[in-house]
């Protein structure tokens, strides 16, 4: 099947052995790659109950049948697992220059089992894998250990394009639960631990290079629909605002609907709001957009500080999330303290959102008195400290360093806590935009916004936030879309930009198969239906779906709320719409 190299690669790393595996052309048709063909070998071949730290635990690493082509948004791998910090379903990707490299060794899956007897990386190539001892980069930060992966283990056979490597910190190490895994130094594969299922085999990091790229269909095609493409789309009001403020601009447009959590998850806005906008942070400092291989839109921000106690301090970044914990739920008003925290986050190889979270809990249960701890809002030198302690396992750090759930029931403040399914949500209060709720419930890896990336739709009006009624039916549409765009391993940002028509052709002109939007639909629930499945194996109960307590009981200063009885109706159309049965388990 054209897109495909119809390659696994098995990697058993406590035996230092490799296994090239055919891939059936039916097998990759019934998935498309991505996430879809990662959640069915995760279903076939992850222990049920296995231990997500455990040996036995796979972690499989692709890239999508876009990748390394002229079709814009597609340079991003994905990494899927089970998850250390929810012990569910996990999916996180990554984008930058390095998913090139990934895709350039020629596996359209790779999975990662065992545990190596000593710290190790890999070097990834299309002849298979080499094995190399790395115990001297063990405690290294991110930005040290991909340097010095890159420099000490690239095959750079003639003939290879430029390597890329993916690496842990001293976080992934120490196996803290939000660990995440690290490329271009500043792009991370972020939620749900998986940085922590590598440090648990004993991996470092893993150097990719080759010579390898996917035969398309119509090369001619895929490059006439990359130029129109870009042609039609690269002026649009949107991209210019992603690329003149990348997400940095959602600062704004959250506290203005009263959307923006503030001061753990009271407020819906916080005073200091201007002070940590897209727009003061672009006056006050040097930056430049930045954008991953083949992108036109060019988020990124690489910036440097001009002034303050971290003046010239270099970060791409940082993202609305890492602004909304550290500036809103921890209270800092100062974006360069913001860039500062974040820079501590990428070197100690942590989530954001996750360690944001967790510093923001432990601020409010020592407010509340459930916590004899020295620390308050917007203390950032505390905070900073905080986030050192959790990457290394020590005092207090060691509670949270194994997540929130953990951390509440240690410290008894379960009621204040907010999570679903044991991951921290995003930056979108649900109390405001409803279908946030729906979003962070029904996600399969805990309280995520990518998954339908619904927020968007709420914000511009097109689902009114208070709406009820028939918000699961649009909400579906949208995640299906992303799951496809999952399963191709295509950005977010491209949302907008490729709709179910762009979708139909791009995928004919990359594949040689055509597949309408009922077709792809019905792949994408086929897909939701399967990571369900997978969560149900490890242990989902319908409580699981549930928002926490204090969303229900706690409305904003605003009075926007969101009722229990709105979850329960949202959840059980969304279940209807999905064909499963009245408390969300498939009924065939």
């Amino acid at each position: 099947m054209y897109g495909f190299y119809g390659r696994l690669l098995a990697v058993d790393l406590s035996n230092r052995e490799f296994k090239v595996e055919p891939l059936a052309d039916e097998f990759l048709a019934d998935s498309l790659g991505g996430k879809g063909l990662a959640t069915r070998l995760l279903l076939q071949r992850n222990p049920i109950g296995v231990d997500p730290l455990a040996p036995e635990n796979h972690l499989i690493i692709n890239t999508g049948p876009f990748c390394q082509s002229r079709l814009w948004g597609g340079s991003r791998y994905g990494v899927f697992t089970k998850s250390p910090l929810t012990g569910f379903y996990a999916d996180a990707y990554s984008g930058g220059k390095v998913p090139e490299a990934v895709d350039a060794a020629g596996y359209d899956a790779i999975i990662l089992f065992g545990k190596a007897d000593q710290p190790t990386v890999l070097s990834i190539h299309p002849e298979g894998v080499e094995f190399h001892d790395a115990g001297d980069l063990w405690g290294a930060d991110t930005y040290t250990a991909e340097k010095e992966a890159l420099e000490r283990f690239a095959p750079n056979k003639e003939g290879f394009r430029k390597p890329g490597a993916v690496v842990i910190g001293p976080a992934g190490e120490k196996l803290v639960k939000c660990a995440l895994i690290n490329n271009d130094k500043w792009r991370c594969a972020g939620r749900a631990g998986v940085g922590a299922v590598m440090g648990s085999k004993h991996l470092k990091g893993i150097v990719f290079q080759g010579d390898r790229k996917r035969e398309l269909a119509s090369h001619d095609g895929v490059a006439a629909f990359g130029k129109t493409f870009m042609k039609t789309h690269k002026k649009e009001p949107g991209v210019e605002a992603f690329r003149a403020m990348g997400t940095t601009m959602v600062v704004g447009l959250t506290n203005t609907v009263g959307a923006f959590p503030a001061k753990y998850w009271h407020q819906g806005t916080c005073d200091h709001w201007e002070k940590i906008s897209g727009e003061t942070y672009h006056a006050e400092h040097e930056i430049k957009p930045n954008a991953c291989a083949k992108c036109f839109i060019a988020c990124g921000r690489m910036a440097t500080l001009s002034k303050g106690r971290h003046k010239d301090l270099k970060l791409e970044g940082p993202e609305y999330e890492t602004i909304m914990v550290f500036g809103g739920l921890c209270m800092v008003d100062d974006m360069a303290e913001i860039v500062y925290l974040n820079d501590i986050c990428d070197r100690l190889g942590m989530d954001t959102i996750t360690a944001g979270n967790l510093c923001g809990f432990t601020i409010e249960a020592k407010v509340q008195g459930r916590l004899d701890y020295d620390i308050d809002y917007g203390e950032v030198d505390k905070i900073a400290d905080l986030l050192e302690k959790i990457a290394a396992r020590e005092g207090i750090g060691d509670i949270l360093a194994d997540g929130i759930v953990a951390a509440a029931r240690e410290w008894g403040a379960e009621d204040l806590a907010i999570h679903v399914k044991g991951m921290e949500p995003s930056g979108y209060d649900p109390r405001v935009l409803k279908g946030m709720g729906l979003s962070f419930g029904t996600s399969p890896r805990g309280a995520c916004h990518l998954r339908a990336t619904f927020y968007k739709p709420e914000i511009e009006g097109k689902s009114p936030p208070e709406q009820i009624e028939g918000k699961a039916e649009i909400f579906t549409d949208y995640e299906d879309r992303m799951n496809i765009f999952d399963t191709l391993i295509l950005c977010r940002f491209y949302r907008d930009l490729y709709q179910w028509d762009d979708l139909e052709e791009t995928i004919e002109l990359v594949t040689g198969r055509r597949f309408s939007k009922p077709e792809l639909r019905a792949m994408a629930a086929k897909i939701a239906t399967m990571t369900r499945q997978f969560n149900i194996n490890e242990g989902w109960q319908p409580e699981d779906d549930l928002l926490p307590k204090r969303w229900h009981d706690e409305p904003l200063p605003s009075g926007h709320s969101i009722t229990a009885e709105q979850m329960d109706y949202m959840l059980k159309d969304y279940y209807r719409l999905r064909g499963w049965d009245s408390r969300g388990v498939p009924e065939s």
